[in-house]
């Protein structure tokens, strides 16, 4: 088994590219297979390095490895190969028109009634026409002459799927400046490189039959390749997931905190009965099988997805954050905070609260309970029974309970009406600061 994840890097990767890349990887790792990582590249004016970096940072960060990568810039003169072969098969032949004049071929097949497909009207120009345009300085562009056929195959996800070649315009395979399309570029690579199994998302699937007619006019055996699209991620509503919401980006979720793990662990269930599991792509491939995923598309939900990351997060042992918590944080103030937490990143504010000089509100109304609380301050020594013992005496002393007890303390000491379980909170603040903190809150 030999796969591959090729992402161009005309952007930052998002939660629909992770799916599909770790779908890939499952595979491999399962099946001992081998892991390539493509990048898309040849789109030159689009493409940035930061992305490409960017891409590698993003796949290290959800724990994806490869066991291969190029870029299909390395590989120019193999493309330009593979074009003259077909060129001298008959199969690519060179197109003049302009954008302008295939817009108005379009629109006069419309109003036909016609399937507004190119009309091959390049194939009836002479080599003399094309010879006495090109001394003009017009530069063709090159295109792809389908089969009259229907292709088909069985898709490892989708089941039986075809693709009715003469109800589509012949793809273009080389633009009038001398660069690839993706159509042309990724045949050549999966056939030179010796891919096996092609995982990608449903939106490839008419790509697909194009491709395999290519594959077979390249000389190749495109049953010796297995094909399986997964179906696109939806919203939480169901509508479709933009590529360009910065809010699925990879990047995005990690400055957010999320842990991958929960990424993972999510993706690899979307789309099937199975409840996700936070864990790492090496304890996820053992049970992986993407005959589990359904032909419907796949709701994306971020609020499942914190549900899973704050799960996770709240078993998290002490060693396995550490380097991540703020500066002094130790294994006392982990297990006190972890509780509360939907991501990572809030441990910080938690360690300020703890450890530094917050701002809290005023709260001239509650003067009796505050004062009880100055008044009935332990010594030093706090531990978990502190706070039971404390808040005891504070009630008796006001006749204060429950909420009305509680609520104003919190604010006083956190300057949160939510947050951590202060019989174990408490001792971390100290009793020098709660002092301080309950002075500033009388106003």
């Amino acid at each position: 088994m030999k796969v591959r994840f090729a992402p161009s890097p005309t952007g930052w990767l998002h939660v629909g590219n992770a799916r599909i890349a770790l779908a890939n990887w499952l595979e491999a790792r399962k099946r001992g297979g081998t892991f390539v990582l493509r990048l898309d590249d040849t789109d030159v004016a689009r493409s940035k390095p930061e992305f490409a970096q960017g891409i590698e940072e993003d796949l290290r960060w959800l724990r994806l490895d490869w066991d291969e990568s190029f870029r299909q810039t390395e590989r120019l003169s193999r493309y330009e190969a593979a074009a003259e072969i077909l060129k001298k098969k008959g199969l690519l032949y060179p197109c003049l028109e302009t954008e302008e004049e295939l817009a108005f071929k379009r629109e006069q097949r419309r109003k036909q009634g016609r399937a507004p497909i190119y009309d091959r009207g390049a194939l009836k120009m002479t080599a003399e026409q094309l010879a006495r345009a090109i001394e003009n300085g017009k530069s063709p562009h090159w295109r792809f002459k389908l089969n009259t056929r229907t292709v088909t195959w069985r898709d490892g996800v989708l089941g039986e799927r075809s693709v009715k070649l003469p109800s589509l315009s012949d793809p273009v395979l080389v633009r009038a400046d001398g660069s690839f399309l993706y159509t042309f570029t990724s045949v050549v690579d999966d056939l030179e490189t010796g891919i096996t199994h092609v995982i990608r998302g449903e939106d490839h699937v008419t790509n697909t039959g194009i491709q395999i007619d290519i594959l077979e006019g390249l000389s190749g055996r495109p049953n010796r390749i297995y094909f399986a699209h997964m179906p696109l991620l939806t919203d939480a509503e169901g509508g479709a997931l933009s590529k360009r919401l910065g809010s699925v980006s990879l990047r995005q979720f990690r400055r957010d905190g999320i842990e991958p793990a929960a990424l993972t662990g999510y993706l690899a269930a979307l789309g099937t009965s199975r409840d996700p599991v936070a864990a790492s792509p090496r304890e996820l491939a053992a049970d992986w099988d993407i005959t589990r995923v359904s032909h419907s598309p796949a709701r994306f939900d971020t609020k499942q997805l914190l549900a899973l990351n704050r799960k996770h997060l709240h078993a998290l042992g002490f060693e396995q954050v550490k380097d991540r918590l703020p500066e002094g944080a130790d294994e006392e103030f982990w297990l006190a905070i972890r509780g509360n937490l939907d991501l990572l990143a809030e441990a910080r504010d938690w360690y300020e609260v703890a450890r530094g000089d917050i701002t809290v509100p005023e709260q001239p109304e509650e003067a009796d309970l505050l004062k009880a609380a100055l008044e009935s301050l332990p010594p030093e020594g706090w531990d978990a029974t502190t706070w039971p013992g404390w808040t005891a005496a504070i009630g008796q002393a006001t006749g204060r309970k429950g909420k009305a007890l509680f609520l104003p303390l919190r604010r006083a000491l956190t300057g949160e009406e939510h947050g951590p379980d202060l019989k174990t909170f408490l001792p971390l603040i100290g009793r020098a600061r709660a002092a301080t903190r309950l002075q500033r809150s009388l106003g």
